[in-house]
C-alpha cells in the first residue's frame, strides 16, 4: 500500500530473504565484523531472488558509501555483494557512476520522512560519467530495504542522468508484521 501511496523512483526491487533474526545476524556480520566471506553466499541467493531483473540489466550499481565511512569500515558491503552477484550472472558492476555527494547520518532508527530528507540530494552522477549511463538499464544493490529512501534517492539521480530504467535488488527487505486495518 505505501508503494502506491508514494511510488518509489525505481521500478522493481527483489529480496533474497525477509529481514529477521538469521538474516539480521548474517547483514551485521558482513557489515560491521569484515566478514566478507559471507558476500558470495549472500550473492549468490541475491542473483536467484533477482534472476528476471538480471536478464535485462546493463549494468549492477552498488550503493555507494561516502569517502569517509568507506575508509573507516575499509569496504562497500554492498559493492561486495554486486561483485558476488557479478560473478553469477556475469554482468558488469559499476562503482564509477555514482556517487554520494555528502555524508549522511545513519538511518537506523530513523522515521520513513526523516529518512527521505537525511537521503534527499544525497547522491549524483557526476558530469562526466552521464554519457555512460543515458540509455541504460541499471540494477541498485544493497543489502537491505527498509523504507526505501536510500534506494529512491540513488534511482533518482540514475533516472536525472538519462538511466532508462533502474531497478533494486537486495539481500533482505524489512516487512512490517500484520497490522489489523481496523
Amino acid at each position: 500500500m505505501e508503494a502506491i501511496a508514494a511510488p518509489p523512483a525505481y521500478q522493481r526491487a527483489r529480496a533474497a530473504v525477509r529481514y529477521g533474526e538469521v538474516a539480521s545476524t548474517l547483514v551485521h556480520a558482513l557489515k560491521y565484523q569484515d566478514r566478507t566471506d559471507l558476500a558470495p553466499a549472500m550473492g549468490r541467493w541475491m542473483a536467484r531472488a533477482g534472476a528476471e531483473l538480471l536478464q535485462e540489466a546493463d549494468a549492477l550499481i552498488p550503493v555507494p558509501l561516502h569517502w569517509r565511512r568507506g575508509w573507516a569500515r575499509r569496504y562497500n558491503q554492498s559493492a561486495a555483494l554486486a561483485n558476488a552477484i557479478g560473478r553469477q550472472s556475469r554482468i558488469t558492476v559499476r562503482t564509477d557512476l555514482l556517487q554520494r555527494t555528502r555524508a549522511t547520518h545513519q538511518q537506523v532508527g530513523l522515521s520513513r520522512a526523516e529518512r527521505a530528507r537525511n537521503m534527499q540530494g544525497a547522491f549524483a552522477v557526476a558530469d562526466n560519467k552521464r554519457a555512460f549511463v543515458a540509455g541504460q538499464r541499471f540494477i541498485l544493490v544493497d543489502d537491505v530495504l527498509t523504507s526505501g529512501a536510500t534506494l529512491d534517492a540513488c534511482a533518482r539521480a540514475l533516472l536525472r542522468a538519462k538511466a532508462v530504467s533502474v531497478d533494486v535488488l537486495v539481500f533482505a527487505r524489512v516487512v512490517e508484521a500484520f497490522r489489523s486495518p481496523i
